[in-house]
C-alpha cells in the first residue's frame, strides 16, 4: 500500500465520512452536511464492539477518508468449520475512482480474511451495478450463488 494511504478500523470521528461515501455513489457529499442520527450511532458501536465485523475505512495523507467496507466474519459448519468474510459497503470517493484505490481496498480486505482463516470471502452487489460486477470480476470473484433478500 502507498506509504500516503492508510487501511484502518474506522473510528467514531470517520462516521460522517463513511455515511458521506454511502450516501451517493456519483458525486461527493461533504461530510460536514451528513447529519448522524441516533440509529446510525447504534450501529456502528455495535460494529465496533463486536469482533467479528468491522468497518474499514482507507484514509489519504491528508486524512480524508476516501473509501470503505465493512466487512462480517460468519462462523459456520461448512468448508470445514472455517469461517467466511461477508463484505458490503463498498465505497470509493467519486472523485477518486480510477485511482486504484477500490482495488488496494478490496485487496487488503481479502487480506485480512485471509490472514483470520477464512476460507471464503464473499459478497452482493446491487444488480443494476454494472461496472461493480466488472470490477469484481477481475479481482476474481466468481459468480457462483444467486442472492435473494427479504425486506423487513
Amino acid at each position: 500500500m502507498p506509504a500516503s494511504l492508510v487501511l484502518r478500523p474506522a473510528a467514531r470521528p470517520d462516521l460522517p465520512a463513511v455515511l458521506a461515501l454511502l450516501a451517493d455513489e456519483e458525486r461527493v457529499v461533504d461530510p460536514a452536511t451528513v447529519v448522524v442520527g441516533a440509529a446510525y450511532e447504534r450501529a456502528f458501536a455495535a460494529i465496533e464492539e463486536d469482533p467479528r465485523n468491522e468497518m474499514l475505512v482507507l484514509v489519504d495523507a491528508a486524512g480524508v477518508v476516501v473509501g470503505c467496507l465493512q466487512a462480517t466474519y460468519i462462523p459456520g459448519l461448512g468448508r470445514g468449520g472455517a469461517e467466511r468474510a461477508l463484505i458490503e459497503a463498498v465505497r470509493v470517493r467519486a472523485d477518486r475512482r480510477g485511482d486504484g484505490l477500490g482495488r488496494l481496498l478490496m485487496e487488503r480486505a481479502v487480506e485480512r480474511a485471509r490472514a483470520r482463516g477464512c476460507a471464503l470471502v464473499q459478497l452482493t452487489s446491487d444488480k443494476r451495478r454494472e461496472r461493480a460486477h466488472r470490477f469484481y470480476a477481475e479481482l476474481g470473484f466468481a459468480r457462483s450463488h444467486d442472492g435473494f433478500k427479504l425486506a423487513l
